[in-house]
């Protein structure tokens, strides 16, 4: 389904805050009885906005990050960013760092198509293979698995003083995926 008012483009340095107030907002209705209410009431915007300021005008950056643009509602409402895998991974050379949607723009295909211009990023810089780290109690693992990601590996991580188990899933060959995110 095509939104004609939404499109899906190249983050820019002027998307920062909209980024941040995204990825307070997501993180605040994704992990709600997840993460702690403490956690998740001391995320600070204005943070985010500083951190995506910074990364989005890195000329040797090497994240590839998508924005999906509502011109109607004159804001962004998702973003998602990949690039080079960041643990040394022997096979996984590719990484989605990131993807997140506003609550109320959830379930409408906007996450399958920045997932797709996340792989096309990556596929146009060389990156065949891609994985994604995952809470394990987070319902977009559900999406993940969906559109073929196989569990890979796990790892303890730490957010807010606690303790959680993260998932990596895996394509070893995003050419499929690119190909079943074109066809779903």
């Amino acid at each position: 389904m095509t939104q004609p008012d939404i499109q899906v483009r190249p983050a820019r340095p002027g998307d920062a805050t909209g980024i941040a107030q995204v990825h307070v907002d997501s993180w605040r209705t994704t992990y709600k009885g997840i993460v702690s209410d403490a956690t998740l009431a001391a995320l600070s915007v204005e943070a985010r906005a500083d951190f995506w300021g910074r990364t989005l005008a890195e000329p040797d950056n090497d994240a590839l990050t998508y924005v999906v643009d509502d011109a109607s509602a004159k804001k962004i409402v998702g973003f998602a960013s990949a690039g080079p895998e960041r643990e040394n991974n022997p096979e996984f050379r590719g990484e989605l760092y990131a993807i997140y949607l506003l609550e109320e723009h959830q379930g409408q295909g906007l996450g399958k198509r920045l997932t797709a211009a996340a792989v096309d990023g990556l596929r146009s810089t060389g990156y065949g293979t891609m994985l994604v780290w995952v809470l394990a109690d987070n319902p977009a693992r559900r999406y993940y698995q969906a559109i073929g990601g196989a569990e890979i590996g796990s790892k303890p991580v730490e957010i807010g003083g606690d303790t959680f188990e993260e998932i990596a899933l895996g394509w070893r060959d995003i050419e499929t995926l690119a190909a079943r995110l074109r066809a779903r």
